[in-house]
């Protein structure tokens, strides 16, 4: 994967250009429940087919990403993009009104264990903050068209964790 190759979900085979597509699976309509739900089916379906799910992600290179909560200590699983500057993975959120649980989880516990391609590693996760921060958000901006839009709309900056794998478990 090219470092301008975003990793971006795809309807119908017809690829998401903009954050505001309608189609995308970012802009359906969910409470808590539903997606709660819809977590867990992805979850369950990337496991059950060694890492590739169907649907909206069907040509996405998708992880499951579990942290310990912040506040709760309990593990969290979410389902995430993989994004990747070179070797580097990267994930982040469209979330637009506040930053997601997971990155305050990697905050206060950077200890992961990051399931990507059938495969189970444990991982450090690094929020990425300061000139880091700044250095590296200038390239995905420049290099992600969807989060570069994303941005746009949004005043606060980007979540944006890194993940560095480590040993397979």
């Amino acid at each position: 994967m090219s470092d301008s190759e975003s990793v971006v979900p795809q309807s119908d085979n017809v690829k998401i250009t903009s954050y505001d597509d309608p189609d995308a699976p970012w802009n359906q309509e969910f409470d808590q429940a539903q997606m709660g739900d819809w977590n867990a089916g992805v979850i369950q379906e990337f496991r059950e087919n060694g890492g590739k799910v169907g649907g909206a992600y069907q040509d996405a290179t998708i992880l499951l990403l579990t942290t310990t909560g912040a506040k709760s200590g309990k593990q969290h699983v979410v389902p995430l993009g993989a994004l990747y500057r070179d070797e580097t993975i990267y994930v982040s959120s469209f979330i637009e009104d506040k930053y997601p649980a997971w990155w305050f989880n990697i905050k206060a516990n950077p200890q992961v264990t990051v399931e990507i391609g059938g495969k189970t590693h444990r991982a450090v996760g690094r929020a990425l903050e300061g000139a880091d921060y700044d250095e590296f958000a200038a390239w995905v901006l420049a290099n992600n068209p969807l989060l570069a839009d994303f941005q746009s709309k949004i005043e606060r900056p980007l979540p944006l964790v890194t993940l560095e794998l480590g040993e397979e478990i």
